[in-house]
């Protein structure tokens, strides 16, 4: 028959097998972890730093007050505005397009003006402020103005030191005017055969200083 082995035998086998247990038990539970927890990930993959708050790097403005008015800019230069011409600067002068006229011929007049002051000024040069007045003597024989039609506005800047001459001339018609003869056809005509004739002119409120002598044959 078979011999008995002793209780101490039976014990330290169970006590191998609790062992192998414990061991089993500890590596399955090991290898769980390494695939729940995978450390190797942080090597692989970079960790993203977290994002800062734009708030808290950028300092924050003050309020605008709105009902405050803006600075001038010091970079723009500031224009002074130009003024209206005065007496003192400004010369004006008849101007005709020849000295002696053949009988028949028309006498076209014409304005110089200039602005002997250091700034540019501005002056109205329309045909409303312009008046050629023609004298024989003491005897005024004809004004612009007596039969302008549609007269107009028009304020041009003077530049200082400059002269400047009207393009559009002034037709003299070698007659006598008044605003009562407008539409006669056969107004008194100016006597010929070298007479001396004056003309004066005034622009903008400004008038000649001296006249401008022509003859008429």
């Amino acid at each position: 028959m078979p011999r008995r082995r002793s209780a101490a035998v039976y014990r330290r086998r169970r006590l191998v097998v609790l062992i192998v247990l414990v061991l089993l038990v500890a590596a399955i539970g090991v290898g769980a972890w390494l695939l729940i927890a995978r450390p190797w990930a942080a090597a692989d993959t970079p960790k993203t730093p977290p994002p800062t708050s734009s708030a808290s790097s950028t300092p924050s403005s003050p309020p605008s007050d709105e009902s405050e008015s803006p600075s001038p800019d010091p970079s723009v230069e500031q224009t002074p505005a130009i003024v209206a011409c005065e007496a003192k600067d400004i010369e004006v002068a008849a101007v005709t397009d020849a000295e002696s006229y053949a009988a028949g011929v028309l006498p076209k007049l014409s304005i110089s003006l200039t602005n002997k002051g250091a700034t540019d000024c501005t002056i109205d040069v329309g045909s409303t402020t312009q008046v050629f007045t023609i004298s024989s003597g003491a005897d005024e024989w004809w004004r612009s103005t007596d039969c302008q039609e549609n007269p107009s506005s028009m304020i041009a800047t003077l530049t200082a030191g400059t002269t400047v001459t009207s393009k559009d001339p002034v037709t003299w018609d070698r007659t006598r005017s008044s605003v009562e003869t407008c539409a006669q056809e056969n107004r008194q005509r100016a006597p010929g055969g070298g007479a001396s004739y004056h003309i004066a002119v005034s622009i903008g409120g400004f008038t000649s200083l001296s006249t401008a002598q022509i003859l008429l044959y």
